[in-house]
């Protein structure tokens, strides 16, 4: 039987980023950072106010799905030099029979894109899943998001055939 699993989610750093735990705490900085409708071009939705924020980031900092199965795992980027928030990255980690495997993504705010935010983060996300133990990855990516397709390649991940909700699913390991 698949168990589940409870990674403890801490402060983790890059070369230029503070990756910070998520709180309610952030959603006032983040609101405004995340308001540009092209952050949905390919995700679809729109951008979520003040209080869908605030909302959605106190169900996301319990750390775990409802049921206590996966851990939820979320960071806010922010830029040292700068001192602002740029993004965030999150894992949602769940069991299998095979090992853990974590689900990743990214959003990096308009503004800041370009410039290997993304990346560095999720590497340093990646490699601290593999130090507890999370040696499967994946990503859900829309097949025209080139950017979000660098980031998955610079991780090692690999397209694969299975395609849900338009999203092509990339895996490593």
């Amino acid at each position: 039987m698949d168990r589940p699993i409870v990674l403890p989610i801490e402060p983790l750093r890059s070369a230029r980023l503070d990756l910070e735990p998520l709180s309610v705490d952030h959603a006032d900085e983040a609101a405004p950072l995340f308001a540009d409708p092209a952050l949905h071009t390919y995700t679809g939705g729109s951008p979520a106010g003040l209080d869908e924020l605030r909302s959605r980031y106190r169900r996301q900092s319990v750390g775990s799905s409802p049921d206590g199965r996966d851990s939820w795992l979320n960071w806010m980027l922010r830029d040292r030099r700068s001192g602002r928030l740029v993004g965030t990255v999150q894992a949602t980690v769940t069991p299998d029979r095979d090992g853990p495997a974590a689900d990743l993504a990214w959003v990096v705010a308009t503004a800041h894109q370009g410039q290997g935010c993304a990346r560095e983060a999720a590497a340093v996300v990646a490699d601290w899943l593999h130090e507890h133990g999370v040696h499967r990855l994946r990503a859900a990516i829309h097949p025209d998001h080139e950017a979000s397709a660098g980031v998955a390649r610079g991780l090692g991940l690999e397209p694969t055939d299975t395609v849900v909700d338009g999203e092509v699913r990339w895996q490593r390991g």
